[in-house]
């Protein structure tokens, strides 16, 4: 089943007409997409996971995702990757060369500038539902690393990187020829967030790390490592399905939408495997876990972070020790929001979610160092149990 209904770039995606031709609103709880799934399961007549085959499934994201990722623009630009980054190449037959990276763009360029960048096996994509909420306001770019997503792929395992992606970041603000900007970091993401922050203090207006910081043990590293870096393959949709739901359930009560719209754009059709694939380079995964042995330790940098920080706290998370909070909160300009009922990353995608990060960034000044977030009510799962 090839991806058809997502071949890029898109402006305004169709909604399915029960639903009035109308998209997601920009805040609220996702009603109508969800209306829209239970509505199109009852059509066609699912009651269970395992009734669903490919056919129903390209159905059912064929509705789902309209209400969804209308908006954006998928658009690319060319990353030179330096041969200071190809460690794993003889010196002598290092050169320079040049992949596709691939980004959403959402809202009007003449805002304030969010970059959004993603956890080591994310996508894009991933961001939809705040880049979309926060586009009234802002310019968003949500980036896919390279091997990830709708990026090319880097010649040699050994050319991934921590400093190849923050090298990523910097062609990205200079490919759009950005002032200063917030990132939005979402593990890997926020690490290398805080890396650029910490070696370009004048592109870096303020910082919001989800459930990252300076310290990762290397027990979490290895145990997310092993999980990632393995090459699966579902051939049927129930498979999918229940790996995702496994997976995400520190995610918090979010709704099928949520995880149906994630788990569609982080896998992809693959003909010769005869099912869905993970979209990324499993180099990519392999080398994060050659490098997984060690603790991530970067409290240099975080000494030389200079903006204002809100630190997302999901507070079933293995990731983000009170420890680590603790010593983050001891430098100035630093807040903590607490997120309850999720594990690592939160999906940012709960209205309340959105609106905490929306009014930091209006005023990061003025917010309290330690407070909570709850969820908005209703979330409803259907396929996800």
């Amino acid at each position: 089943m090839p991806d058809q209904m997502l071949v890029e770039p898109l402006r305004a995606m169709p909604a399915p007409p029960h639903c009035g031709g109308q998209t997601l609103p920009v805040d609220g709880r996702h009603g109508r997409a969800m209306e829209a799934l239970r509505a199109t399961l009852d059509a066609i007549g699912i009651g269970s996971v395992e009734e669903i085959n490919w056919k129903t499934y390209e159905t059912i994201m064929r509705v789902v995702e309209p209400l969804i990722g209308a908006g954006h623009t998928l658009r690319h630009f060319d990353y030179t990757h330096s041969a200071e980054l190809q460690p794993g190449t003889v010196e002598r037959l290092r050169n320079d060369y040049s992949i596709r990276l691939a980004y959403t763009e959402w809202g009007n360029p003449r805002n304030p500038a969010l970059i959004c960048l993603g956890g080591i096996a994310n996508s894009a994509r991933r961001f939809d539902y705040i880049a979309r909420a926060l586009s009234r306001h802002y310019h968003v770019l949500c980036l896919d690393w390279a091997g990830r997503g709708r990026s090319g792929w880097l010649a040699e395992q050994s050319d991934y990187s921590f400093d190849g992606n923050v090298a990523q970041v910097m062609a990205l603000i200079r490919h759009k020829r950005l002032g200063s900007v917030t990132l939005l970091g979402s593990s890997l993401g926020g690490n290398v967030a805080m890396r650029v922050a910490a070696q370009a203090p004048e592109l870096v207006r303020g910082l919001i790390l989800n459930d990252i910081g300076p310290f990762i043990p290397n027990e979490r590293r290895r145990r997310r490592a092993e999980s990632v870096a393995r090459h699966y393959v579902f051939r049927h949709p129930a498979q999918l399905f229940h790996r995702t739901g496994a997976a995400q359930k520190n995610d918090g009560p979010v709704d099928d939408t949520v995880l149906l719209h994630n788990s569609f754009h982080q896998t992809r059709w693959s003909e010769e495997n005869g099912g869905r694939v993970y979209r990324h380079d499993i180099r990519a995964l392999q080398c994060y876990r050659d490098a997984a042995a060690q603790d991530h330790d970067q409290w240099d940098d975080w000494q030389r972070v200079a903006c204002p920080v809100l630190l997302v706290h999901g507070m079933m998370s293995d990731a983000l020790l009170d420890s680590t909070i603790a010593r983050m909160l001891e430098k100035p300009r630093v807040s903590v929001v607490h997120v309850p009922d999720v594990g690592h990353t939160p999906t940012l995608s709960d209205p309340l979610h959105i609106d905490a990060l929306r009014r930091w960034m209006a005023a990061p000044h003025g917010w309290p160092a330690e407070s909570t977030v709850g969820w908005t009510a209703g979330a409803d799962r259907l396929l996800f149990r």
